[in-house]
């Protein structure tokens, strides 16, 4: 037997549908609609419209072509991308750089968070916190130039190195075998502070009187981070954590294109820059969107698993 639905009543007594709530929430939120509109609007123009361009990836679309003209050519392209040696090889380096990134800067973003929060005296916890967020605002660019003079063979990384009686007279960004934690760790450097943002601000929601009760016990710092810090940020660290796997086979392009050179280009070509290199320099635009939309669909099925894995942290709780 069908359960009839319940109806919708307004606050101010009337029952109404779905619609009319919608129409009553309205003409009451007028103002903040007016503000969310704009912004929606952008993002329907040129995030959503774009995304007709994606129909290019079943396509042998040229530069003399539009997507009414092109040849129609199925799934060949992403055929094309199981039997590209160099997308894997780009995909290896990808998920080398990130995995090691997950290693360092994710439980890294963590502890710095924590340790600013632990700080008492409120203008040193200041002045920590915008020296740790000052890197993020350096472009890749200047980035990239500060260290090809960094880990050049006479660079101050060299010099330290010395210092322990290395011996170490080496060109760094030449050594390919060594690009992989050269860019995950300079990436960590610059972002790090700027993730612990969103661990702060949670961290900010903690009631205090639970840290009071637990000195009355007599805990001691570590045991009340562990005890009290940790459990009640985990619904952060897990939704950040959503996002890092996500996005796994993401890559910084910025950074590749600042790093990259003859000498390690067989371990600094990442996705995005493989992409850009077979659409935009080579003209492919078929295939460069074909791996392009291959990479988004896995990225979204990891986006799906991981929340999927995570609400056994979060009590059954979905973090998406």
């Amino acid at each position: 037997m069908d359960v009839p639905k319940k109806p919708i009543r307004l606050p101010n007594g009337k029952e109404t549908t779905k619609l009319g709530k919608w129409f009553y929430d309205f003409r009451h939120q007028w103002q903040l609609q007016l503000m969310l509109w704009p912004g929606i609007i952008f993002i329907i123009i040129f995030g959503i419209v774009p995304m007709w361009g994606i129909i290019i990836a079943f396509q042998n679309y040229g530069m003399t072509d539009t997507v009414f003209t092109a040849t129609w050519v199925g799934l060949q392209n992403f055929q094309q991308i199981i039997q590209d040696q160099m997308f894997w090889s780009t995909m290896v380096n990808t998920l080398a750089i990130s995995l090691i990134k997950l290693a360092v800067e994710f439980p890294l973003t963590i502890i710095l968070a924590i340790m600013i929060f632990e700080l008492k005296d409120t203008i040193f916890k200041k002045s920590m916190q915008t020296i740790s967020y000052l890197p993020h605002f350096l472009s890749w660019m200047v980035v990239g130039g500060m260290l090809i003079t960094w880990l050049s063979t006479g660079g101050i990384f060299n010099q330290f190195l010395n210092l322990f009686g290395a011996n170490s007279h080496q060109n760094w960004l030449l050594n390919q075998g060594a690009y992989w934690w050269v860019a995950a760790l300079s990436d960590t450097w610059k972002e790090v502070g700027w993730g612990t943002i969103l661990y702060l601000a949670a961290l900010a929601g903690i009631d205090s009187t639970y840290y009071e009760a637990a000195t009355i016990d007599g805990a001691s710092r570590l045991r009340k981070i562990w005890s009290i810090t940790l459990p009640n940020i985990r619904y952060m660290i897990a939704l950040q954590l959503i996002f890092w796997v996500s996005g796994i086979i993401g890559s910084n392009v910025d950074q590749t294109m600042a790093l990259i050179n003859t000498q390690n280009s067989a371990t600094a070509s990442v996705n995005g820059y493989y992409i850009y290199k077979v659409g935009l320099v080579d003209g492919n635009f078929s295939y460069g969107t074909a791996v392009g939309l291959g990479l988004s669909i896995v990225g979204t099925i990891l986006l799906i698993g991981t929340n999927f894995a995570t609400k056994r942290m979060n009590d059954g709780r979905s973090m998406l």
